[in-house]
């Protein structure tokens, strides 16, 4: 008889990778990895126990490659952090379906923690310090999750923003006036504008 297939953990986070990208997170679970592995289910437990596990894989897999390395130390603290910004958005947005789980496993994530790690050091230098930190951080991150998923699932380009064109002026005048305006808006400038914005609140 054949001997049993040895698989890596970076192999099983690429086949539940491609699992999500391809039919969404819905999709991911035991049976399909296996089935993306060609192997039987049973057999994908010698590696895994559960979904859960696979999910922590494919977080792990995803921010491995996001830059965690301290930006260039002659940039000003605020382009040291949109440098990180860009970064995170750039790596985990090429895996928009990805997002709800680094949200939920970003405690367990090196990844996540080691890009956390390097801009509370941005932050600390710019002399933000205590509580002010804190809520720069989750601000910083809710900011760059909340826009990877507005990008990708609710576009300014988008339906969404063509329908709110199209209610009434009488009743909507402010928010049809917006999205009119929304139309010439891209991704960039709305990501930059944004984290431009909130930078601006964090001024020491």
């Amino acid at each position: 008889m054949p001997r049993p297939r040895s698989l890596t953990p970076e192999q099983l986070a690429s086949a539940a990778l491609a699992v999500i990208d391809r039919d969404g997170l819905a999709a991911l679970s035991m049976r399909a990895v296996a089935k993306e592995l060609g192997m039987s289910t049973m057999a994908l437990y010698r590696y895994v126990e559960d979904r859960g596990e696979l999910e922590l894989l494919v977080v792990e897999r995803v921010l491995h490659d996001v830059d965690t390395g301290m930006p260039d130390p002659a940039a000003s603290w605020r382009e040291q952090v949109s440098v990180m910004a860009r970064r995170l958005r750039d790596t985990v947005g090429a895996h928009p379906e990805v997002v709800p789980l680094t949200v939920a496993h970003r405690h367990h994530s090196l990844g996540i923690l080691r890009w956390s790690e390097t801009v509370l050091a941005v932050l600390t230098a710019a002399g933000l310090e205590g509580e002010r930190r804190v809520v720069a951080l989750r601000g910083l991150l809710s900011y760059v999750i909340g826009a990877i998923q507005l990008e990708h699932l609710g576009p300014l380009a988008g339906p969404g923003t063509t329908a709110i064109t199209r209610l009434s002026p009488t009743d909507f005048p402010l928010m049809t006036r917006t999205a009119r305006d929304a139309r010439d808006v891209g991704p960039d400038q709305e990501f930059l504008g944004g984290l431009t914005m909130l930078l601006d609140g964090l001024e020491p």
